[in-house]
């Protein structure tokens, strides 16, 4: 570690306990050489880096605010230990400089000793209580197992190696400094297997490590001095081998000052080879047994240790067996269940889609009898709009038990989209059709915890030889879509040429937007008169398709297919558009009294749009039209259709747009309706103005005949609506309706259909007819 990338002060007690230690060591080379001197100088070198070491520290401590808690927990301890051991060796020195003759026999006064031994365990303290990686449960005894063993491997190799042959070297030292080096390895030992399981925590790895080898460098190579050179070695111990200490404690102050700044190096975790290189060395002295080193009482300590170390090793082992089969388990668990993820929807617990097809491939490559029924419940998108889709979810999962529960194992139920189930069958005996009517029979009693009542719609085909999956789900598609064509809540069993209406349906959808795209469509408009003076008072939009080669197309071919596709929204923007803009231009050319109000019909599916409100907004402020010369008509069964309907209509009338009840009376006609809705006009259905005018002198046949127009006047008179006749056909209708009190029509009695310039031909004849009265 160079100058630059230390701290100054930290940097400057480095190169202090250096100098020290080479101080040191030139005294004892010269000692050694000439003898000059006295040999107790040599014990004055180890207190005095120990005290630079001790005030490091200190500086460490005291720099306050960058240090971690638990970091100073540590160094404080460790300051504690140094300061002891400190202590200790200076009560040496003083005892050897005051005993000089003495200085190569004399052993370690027991104060001193038991200072630097106090020193050694509040080291050993203070490395015990780094905490070291997080675990749980079995890792965190696998770990505690690791360490063990490579705390009792590496022990039993120091003590074969080293303190071993202290006891037994010819000349020994004395029983203190023997047990001094004792505790300068452990404190290496615990150090080196705590670092190996830190994870990069407060207290800087660099810097443990270096206390580890203030403890282990210096009381190895005592160790070794002491073997090979008996009591003369206390001399290069004490002046060149234990002032290292110093150095490698300011060492580690240095390092944990960097890792404070940020530099600290990134975490390498050795813990997991620690324990195998432990084996190897507590098998060094086995091998030397068995190559003919004499059995004596310190190799019989590394025997045991040896054994313990071995059945640590099996304890660990088994587990890790344990947790190799949990993992596995989980592994398997695991696969299991992403596997149901993928097959299997997360709703219902039902197949999926690509499940569903995979057992339709396969059951058609057997060759056996299979038949598809795809089943879609009638209206679900009102139990989400009305009831929210939480209730939906739990219809569609009372839906999904109970095609469990009617197939069984006899064929695979599965959810292949929103409201759409399907069930492949084998040849299982499992009938179709009477698996088609129970399913019916079942939806027929409500469901679900919230007791629901719902009705579907299901389509069934058996697969014809040479059948593909696409071929099957087609036909089965197409006898769905002709079940909800015949009114619902039944099922139909596909037939050759079944499909080709379906597809001349589809076709028109495609055609429709062609037309959109080219223009082909018009408006024309009918008038609504006064039934007393044929006075043209507003007029109703409707919409008509000049098709290429069928020519004129009528609303009733084409507006089911409008709807069904969605393309409904863009037509009905486009009527809504022409419509705002011939009436602003009426209303500049004949005046604000030529033409009240301005009408066209808005469909469930338009109000559902959410951009409708402000469309309708654009229109009106593109074209000039007032607000109240508009007037939207909505049918009966539109108006129930949710809140997001509710909350459109109420903000158009909150615009001061007019609303008229389309075709009422043939819906779900009620008082609690009109309070709802914010409607100012009722228009009268054509079937209750059918037959109004007949005679046949039977009074009640006749009352029974005007019961519904005349109920529904006098309602609208009770609510100060408006009421609108449609469909007059005849002068004696005109009669039938005035007589009951309504005053407004339309029919083509009255004026059929006709473009914007029939219209204006009409408005104008009015006004001149109106001129010439005046």
């Amino acid at each position: 570690m160079t100058r630059e990338v230390l701290e100054p002060a930290a940097g400057r007690y480095v190169l202090a306990t250096v100098a020290v230690a080479a101080i040191g060591t030139l005294w004892c080379v010269v000692y050694l050489r000439t003898g000059a001197g006295t040999e107790a100088i040599a014990y004055v070198f180890v207190p005095v880096g120990g005290a630079l070491a001790t005030v490091s520290v200190l500086g460490l401590i005291r720099r306050g605010s960058g240090l971690d808690p638990v970091a100073g927990r540590f160094w404080r301890a460790i300051v504690l230990a140094v300061g002891t051991v400190t202590v200790g060796y200076a009560w040496l020195a003083a005892d050897m400089l005051t005993h000089a003759g003495e200085a190569r026999t004399r052993s370690m006064p027991a104060p001193a000793a038991a200072l630097a031994i106090a020193g050694f365990l509040i080291a050993i303290w203070a490395l015990a209580r780094v905490p070291v990686a997080a675990a749980r449960g079995a890792e965190r005894w696998r770990m505690a197992l690791d360490r063990m063993i490579a705390f009792l491997g590496c022990s039993a190799a120091l003590w074969y190696l080293g303190l071993a042959p202290m006891l037994t070297a010819r000349e020994p030292w004395s029983p203190q400094a023997t047990f001094l080096v004792g505790l300068g390895l452990v404190v290496a030992v615990g150090a080196a297997t705590k670092v190996s399981y830190i994870a990069g925590g407060p207290v800087d790895r660099v810097a443990m490590r270096f206390i580890a080898a203030a403890g282990g460098v210096p009381a190895g190579a005592d160790a070794v001095l002491a073997v090979q050179f008996g009591y003369l070695a206390s001399v290069p111990a004490q002046a060149v081998v234990m002032p290292l200490a110093p150095v490698f404690i300011t060492l580690g102050v240095a390092a944990q000052n960097r890792a404070d700044r940020g530099l600290r190096p990134p975490p390498v975790r050795v813990g997991v080879l620690l324990p195998y290189l432990a084996m190897v060395l507590v098998d060094v002295p086995l091998i030397a047994v068995a190559l003919g080193a004499p059995l004596r009482r310190p190799m019989r300590v590394v025997l045991i240790a040896a054994v313990v170390v071995t059945a640590l090793v099996m304890v660990r082992q088994y587990l890790a067996y344990r947790e190799n089969a949990r993992l596995l388990r989980n592994a398997r668990f695991q696969e299991e269940r992403l596997q149901h993820e993928v097959s299997h929807d997360g709703l219902t617990g039902l197949a999926n889609r690509a499940l569903f097809r995979d057992r339709l491939t396969t059951e058609l490559a057997a060759g056996g009898p299979t038949t598809v029924l795809l089943l879609d419940l009638d209206d679900f998108k009102a139990v989400n709009d009305l009831l929210g889709h939480g209730v939906g979810d739990r219809l569609l999962v009372s839906v999904s038990l109970l095609l469990h529960t009617e197939v069984g194992g006899r064929g695979l139920p599965a959810r292949v989209g929103g409201d759409e189930f399907a069930v492949v069958l084998n040849g299982s005996g499992l009938d179709p059709e009477q698996l088609a009517e129970r399913l019916l029979t079942a939806l027929s009693h409500p469901i679900s915890e919230h007791r629901l009542l719902v009705q579907a719609s299901i389509g069934i085909a058996t697969a014809a030889p040479g059948a593909t999956v696409d071929s099957v789900l087609r036909n089965a598609d197409v006898a769905l879509y002709t079940a909800k064509q015949q009114g619902k809540a039944g099922f139909v069993r596909y037939v050759d040429g079944m499909g080709e209406p379906v597809l001349a349906h589809m076709q028109l959808g495609a055609e429709l937007r062609r037309a959109l795209d080219n223009d082909e469509f018009r408006v024309v408009y009918q008038p609504i008169v006064r039934l007393d003076s044929n006075r043209v008072i507003g007029v109703e939009a409707l919409v008509r398709w000049h098709h290429p080669s069928r020519g004129v197309v009528g609303p009733g071919d084409f507006i089911p297919a409008a709807e069904r596709t969605g393309l409904i929204v863009p037509l009905g923007r486009f009527v809504l558009r022409e419509t705002c803009r011939q009436a602003a231009a009426w209303l500049d050319e004949f005046g604000p009294d030529a033409l009240k109000e301005a009408g066209l019909n808005v469909s469930a599916r338009q109000l559902h749009d959410p951009d409708f409100v402000s469309e309708v907004a654009k229109a009106l402020a593109d074209s000039g039209l007032p607000c109240e010369r508009l007037v939207l008509e909505v049918t009966e069964s539109a108006v129930l259709r949710g809140p997001q309907v509710s909350r459109a209509l109420h903000e158009l009338d909150h615009m001061g747009i007019r609303l008229a009840l389309d075709d009422f009376g043939t819906g779900e006609s009620s008082l609690s309706l009109l309070r709802a809705f914010p409607a100012a006009i009722v228009k009268l259905d054509k079937s209750f103005v059918d037959g109004i005018e007949i005679d046949d002198g039977h009074p009640a046949a006749a009352d029974a005949r005007q019961a519904v127009a005349r109920a529904v006047i006098q309602l609208a008179h009770a609510l100060g609506l408006d009421t609108v006749a449609e469909g007059i056909e005849s002068p004696e209708q005109v009669t039938a309706l005035r007589e009951l009190g309504y005053t407004l029509g339309q029919g083509f009695h009255l004026a059929e259909p006709m473009t914007a310039d029939g219209v204006s031909r009409l408005l104008a004849r009015q006004q001149a007819v109106a001129r010439l009265q005046a």
